[in-house]
């Protein structure tokens, strides 16, 4: 991770740099073969007012982006990318503590709620953004299991307080749509993103 201008040694490699400190950005981008280096992007990520909870995602994924084009005016392009909770029209991010955690497990036991997962690319020409939307059903949670669970630190800076590619896959009793984006990239809007930039993966 770096938040000082990237040096051409960090660039020689890279056909990309993902502006993001996400460990499971950096495995799902690996996964796909792309080339990247790492250059975090620190942007303000508080919902505006009455900002529909779809703008909202798409916003923070092409404002990281784009503090990581400008920070570092690279030659290869830039990817932001940003995740959200939604049940019942209520955003859920990133829980504060334990207490947040265990509401927002709570919320979404034994129920439906909407994973969107935005993806967006930047170079000095242009800009564009995919989302990627998905269903999620819960099987019936109990607050003691939402307490063991906080317990195990995974909850910690995941949206809606659980990551289904971990621990938190026991809660999921049926997932419709983008499974890598649940877990923080949509790797099916990012490939095709990444080929409009002619950014190389495993298919070239």
């Amino acid at each position: 991770m770096s938040l000082s201008p990237l040096t051409p040694t960090d660039l020689k490699n890279a056909d990309l740099i993902l502006a993001s400190a996400s460990p499971r950005r950096s495995d799902l981008l690996k996964q796909i073969g792309v080339h990247f280096v790492i250059a975090a992007a620190d942007i303000d990520e508080s919902q505006r007012s009455a900002e529909p909870a779809i703008d909202y995602v798409a916003r923070l994924a092409l404002e990281k982006a784009q503090a990581g084009w400008h920070r570092h005016m690279p030659t290869i392009p830039v990817l932001g990318a940003d995740t959200i909770g939604l049940w019942n029209s209520k955003v859920f991010g990133k829980p504060t503590d334990c207490d947040e955690a265990v509401a927002m497990l709570q919320s979404l036991s034994a129920s439906t709620h909407q994973v969107l997962s935005a993806v967006a690319i930047v170079n000095e020409q242009r800009s564009e953004v995919a989302i990627s939307k998905t269903s999620v059903t819960f099987r019936t949670i109990s607050v003691d299991e939402c307490l063991r669970y906080w317990k195990t630190g995974e909850p910690q800076g995941k949206a809606g307080a659980y990551a289904v590619q971990g621990f938190g896959a026991t809660f999921v009793a049926h997932l419709e749509g983008s499974y890598s984006g649940v877990v923080g990239l949509p790797l099916l809007e990012t490939q095709r993103l990444l080929e409009k930039f002619n950014v190389p993966t495993w298919q070239q």
